[in-house]
């Protein structure tokens, strides 16, 4: 057998989590889901918050509908009660001394089974009451003995419970973390008051008292924004190039005459803004930012306007063929009557019809060309490339945008981004770019009237959608997945089958993200034009789908989606003057989720709604996923750290003057953190 390695001889980052006690291969691949695959990775997996334990009270002194926590005895448990597949409530009964109340606990087996009759514990959760009975929905428990300190709440995956985190927690900052190396050179340390790395992190998962807390968090924090923005330094560089695409003295008034609705204030002034800086001898550099529906492509349309009276193309780059397709017509609608010559190059085209597209393309006879990942492969080549335009959906990394850039000698860039993003996160995503916000949505526009229902309510739910297309009105339903499957998911194509018979006689159609490029287009222009009156699919119709028409949407598993992008989803309806309805299905009583969908029923504001989902995901989760080039920030709130955040801009510039390869010897760790950083990023960052 072989000998066990010591402690000192392992480092946390090449250790596997498996090298703790109870951690084998099915906890393992439960870590593997919060992005925890080594000892280090555990280390740094931060807790989300914390629960004082020893501020109990009486159920009789709990409000209705608040979380709390009750000192009990647990005195019968209660059958487990399957509801459906998938989904079990456990029951049990227990007292505070003075009163019963009733712990009711979902999908947990593991909390329910860790209760034991006649055992007393801290627990925790939301009350509700119903006459005399009291339910409080279990959030966590511990032991009285385990109550005397704060305890962490950390991130969870379903399986992984805060005990099993916990107890593994405790051996790794007793066996590894002595042996856990500080990126941050000494003098940042010094200069800022920060704690080092150990202590903090020691800190994090175990404070001994709230001021060491606070110290804790400010220097994980500082770390993370410190080493992002030495990191963005060093990759976007620091002086911006020159380009000899000067667009001087554009005359605007031929489209604008040609637009059949005024522009509204915030869309003139950010196009004002955008023609400013096409006048610069330096490339623009420039997000445009806009809630859904707030006229992107027309200001778009504008700047390609102008590139073209100037005798420059133009290039839109959109992450799916859908949403190429769509601003392809929408842009051509605008600028095909002034004589701009448009395009669409997407890979469905045939291999001869590409080859006939780019040879126009190079030869100036195309003005605007808007596609997908085609616009950037090596046969594609512009003659005046003086305009770039990339629809980001958080999907490009900076490396793809120089990679069109380069089609030209620095032409201007814009990038549209249709998730409003706090000025902070703006600031980090996209820290190479100026920020225009279009802030107001054209006239006309009423706010869509939202609600949440159980699933129980979801024939009444649909009677209410018919009611829509008897009136002459289109609507959608949107579902998690495609297919059947294990999960009691909604399935798009079951469900479109049910509703064909169910609303008849109003045709219904499906779209879902394996269809060929060419079905979903068909799918499309028949909703668009009015021949299908309600269209069932998954999140694909998230972007590329714009019909004035459609006034109700139904979102099945509304748990299941972010909240920007349930935000997004409900921007396909309202499009129009028409009043538009959202109804939300959803059968998960977490406080979590209850959360999100209030803040859905209570705004239609995507600003507010981002701030709100940063609130409850953090950045890393923002966009709904990890891989598309944000990186986490577990520790950071990018709502409230803005001075943190200078701050540790300013230090890792004064670093990067004084170091700008980060070669000596107090600064290697650093260099090989942003170098990790940059190898998850792909190639790249946002």
């Amino acid at each position: 057998m072989p000998k066990e390695k010591t402690a000192s001889s392992l480092s946390p980052a090449d250790t596997p989590v498996t090298a703790l006690k109870n951690v084998g291969p099915k906890r393992a691949a439960l870590y593997e889901k919060l992005g925890v695959r080594t000892v280090e990775d555990l280390l740094r997996h931060y807790p989300r918050s914390y629960v004082d334990y020893t501020d109990t009270r009486p159920v009789q002194d709990c409000p209705d509908g608040e979380t709390a926590a009750v000192a009990v005895k647990i005195l019968r448990r209660h059958p487990p009660a399957p509801i459906r597949k998938g989904m079990v409530i456990y029951k049990l009964t227990a007292t505070d001394g003075l009163d019963n109340l009733t712990i009711t606990i979902f999908n947990n087996e593991y909390a329910y089974y860790g209760l034991k009759a006649g055992e007393d514990y801290v627990i925790r959760g939301r009350i509700s009451r119903l006459g005399n009975n009291v339910q409080l929905v279990l959030s966590s428990f511990v032991t009285p003995e385990e109550a005397e300190v704060q305890r962490p709440l950390y991130p969870l995956t379903e399986g992984l419970a805060p005990g099993m985190i916990l107890h593994n927690m405790e051996e790794a900052v007793q066996r590894f973390l002595p042996m856990l190396p500080d990126p941050l050179p000494p003098e940042v340390l010094r200069e800022h008051s920060l704690m080092e790395l150990q202590q903090a992190i020691a800190a994090i998962h175990f404070p001994p008292d709230s001021e060491t807390l606070s110290g804790a968090k400010r220097r994980l924090s500082f770390e993370e924004l410190f080493t992002l923005s030495a990191a963005l330094i060093l990759l976007r560089g620091k002086k911006r190039l020159h380009t000899a695409v000067q667009i001087r003295d554009p005359d605007l008034t031929p489209f604008y005459q040609s637009l059949p609705f005024t522009p509204t204030g915030a869309q003139s002034r950010v196009i004002g803004e955008i023609l400013a800086d096409m006048e610069k001898d330096s490339p623009m550099n420039r997000l445009l930012q806009g809630d859904v529906g707030s006229g992107k492509t027309m200001v778009a349309a504008a700047a390609c306007f102008a590139a073209w009276q100037k005798g420059y193309q133009s290039a839109l780059m959109a992450p799916t063929e859908i949403l190429a397709a769509q601003h392809e017509a929408t842009l051509r609608k605008f600028l095909a009557p002034l004589g701009l010559r448009i395009a669409l190059l997407t890979g469905s085209l045939t291999p001869k019809q590409k080859e006939q597209l780019r040879a126009e393309i190079a030869a100036g006879e195309v003005d605007l060309v808007a596609g997908t990942h085609a616009l950037v492969q090596d046969a594609t080549v512009f003659a005046h490339l003086g305009l770039v335009i990339t629809d980001e959906q958080h999907r490009f990394g900076v490396a793809q945008r120089q990679k069109l850039g380069r089609k030209g000698e620095n032409p201007h860039v814009l990038v549209m981004s249709a998730t409003p993003i706090p000025r902070t996160l703006a600031l980090i995503v996209y820290g190479d770019l100026d920020l225009s916000v279009i802030d107001e949505l054209p006239k006309g526009r009423q706010p869509i009237e939202t609600f949440s229902v159980h699933s129980d309510k979801r024939r009444r739910a649909l009677g209410y959608v018919r009611k829509h297309l008897e009136a002459g009105e289109q609507g959608y339903v949107v579902c998690p997945l495609i297919e059947e499957s294990d999960s009691d998911l909604m399935a798009a194509q079951r469900y479109a089958a049910a509703l064909e018979k169910e609303m008849a006689p109003f045709r219904v159609g499906l779209l879902h993200g394996r269809m060929k490029p060419a079905e979903k287009e068909t799918v499309m222009a028949d909703f668009a034009a009015g021949r299908i009156a309600l269209l069932v699919a998954t999140t694909v119709v998230e972007v590329g789908v714009d019909v004035p028409n459609a006034t109700i949407m139904l979102i099945e598993n509304a748990e299941r989606f972010g909240l920007s992008q349930l935000h997004q989803l409900r921007g396909r309806v309202g499009r129009g003057s028409k009043k538009s309805t959202c109804i939300l299905i959803s059968d998960n009583e977490g406080e979590d989720n209850r959360k999100r969908l209030s803040v859905m029923k209570q705004t239609c504001d995507g600003f507010v709604i981002a701030r709100e989902d940063l609130k409850l995901r953090g950045a890393g989760d923002f966009f709904g996923s990890r891989q598309h080039g944000v990186p986490s920030l577990a520790m950071t709130d990018l709502l409230e750290d803005t001075g943190l955040f200078a701050e540790a801009q300013a230090a890792a510039r004064l670093l990067l003057d004084e170091d700008p390869a980060l070669s000596q010897p107090g600064h290697t760790l650093l260099r090989e953190k942003i170098t990790r950083l940059f190898d998850k990023q792909e190639g790249g960052m946002n």
